[in-house]
């Protein structure tokens, strides 16, 4: 069993934390949850086993309680409708692949994206392995080096090398997908590829611009964060793949904007006519305009789901407002928090928040 230290508590008295926290909050809807009785079987588990397991419960629970503490979230208003994708039984790569096909299905929805978890085993708090999915993202696109004429998504060059080490290897163009990389005790590391139809992607269009399709570019539909660990009462799951849906800004002002990412504003300034050696002309901020109204307009077209950052900061600050009236502070990173474009048109960036 995991030995306190003085600035670390012991796995059953978190474990009693979470759960006293569980009936607290729950007890409305769950009134037959007896937290004493919960107790006894939880701090059997661990004297025998060194640990214990949630229950279905307590997993959806503790879930929704990470999203709604995340700091550098702004879209946690809905976190009470996340959806949990119990996977703990697996016991294979092959099955964990299997399972994430599953999820990414069940979460993308034909393009009503339902905010989901797929949860796999914790590790065990002597013992310290599980299975842990590699990639950053679960769904991203390759970038390849010089050797391969600087496609694709440069923030991956080092995990695309990683994989092509593994045997994988890329069809060289600007938006392939990775494959899915599993790390899991007692196998040797491994990879898989998404089936045609797995990962929905939107191709993007401009509602004014017409050439704006002549630069190929697209995206795919849910961001599913892979490599974060989900703690919940002293256990921790080293595989939690979670999603939400797009802010337009993620796509529109970073990963298609960014110098280091795809860096698509100096060709289409180029298209608008624009100066780009008039700074002052502001070329960048028109093209970033036009980008990200493409963004939004394709998306809103191919029927799936993504928020605009000026909605999306109303909600975070209902979020705000709900959390206050349920007795609870909110955490933040404001510099993740504030929208990367007209960041000071929304209410967020005249706001200050602890980052706890």
């Amino acid at each position: 069993m995991r030995r306190p230290t003085n600035s670390q508590p012991s796995l059953l008295e978190e474990a009693e934390a979470f759960l006293s926290l569980t009936e607290r909050e729950l007890a409305p809807r769950l009134p037959a949850y007896d937290v004493r009785q919960r107790l006894s079987q939880v701090r059997s588990e661990i004297e025998q086993e060194g640990t214990y397991r949630h229950t279905e419960d307590e997993l959806l629970f503790g879930a929704q309680v990470a999203w709604r503490n995340s700091n550098r979230c702004l879209g946690r208003l809905p976190w009470r409708s996340l959806q949990i994708l119990d996977y703990r039984s697996k016991s294979s790569p092959e099955s964990v692949f299997r399972s994430l096909r599953e999820y990414v299905r069940f979460a993308t929805n034909d393009g009503r994206i339902r905010p989901t978890i797929a949860v796999f085993a914790p590790a065990h708090p002597d013992q310290g392995e599980s299975v842990q999915i590699l990639n950053s993202k679960l769904i991203r696109y390759a970038g390849y080096g010089e050797e391969r004429g600087f496609k694709g998504d440069p923030d991956e060059r080092a995990f695309t090398d990683y994989c092509e080490a593994l045997g994988w290897r890329g069809p060289g163009s600007d938006f392939d997908l990775l494959p899915v990389v599993i790390d899991m005790p007692g196998h040797d590391v491994a990879w898989f590829e998404w089936e045609p139809g797995d990962a929905m992607e939107v191709l993007l269009t401009h509602p004014d611009l017409e050439w704006f399709s002549e630069l190929a570019l697209r995206w795919y539909a849910v961001p599913i964060v892979s490599n974060m660990t989900l703690g919940i009462g002293g256990l921790e799951y080293t595989a939690a793949p979670f999603n939400g849906w797009f802010m337009g800004t993620e796509v529109g002002a970073r990963n298609l904007s960014d110098v280091g990412r795809y860096n698509v504003l100096p060709e289409i300034a180029e298209r608008m006519h624009l100066d780009t050696d008039d700074q002052v002309a502001l070329w960048r901020d028109r093209a970033l305009v036009e980008l990200n109204t493409a963004v939004l307009h394709s998306f809103s077209e191919a029927g799936v789901r993504m928020v605009d950052h000026h909605t999306a900061s109303a909600q975070f600050m209902k979020f705000c407002r709900d959390e206050d009236r349920s007795g609870r502070s909110v955490t933040g990173d404001w510099a993740w928090l504030v929208p990367p474009l007209s960041g000071s048109a929304t209410e967020v960036f005249h706001q200050d928040w602890d980052n706890e």
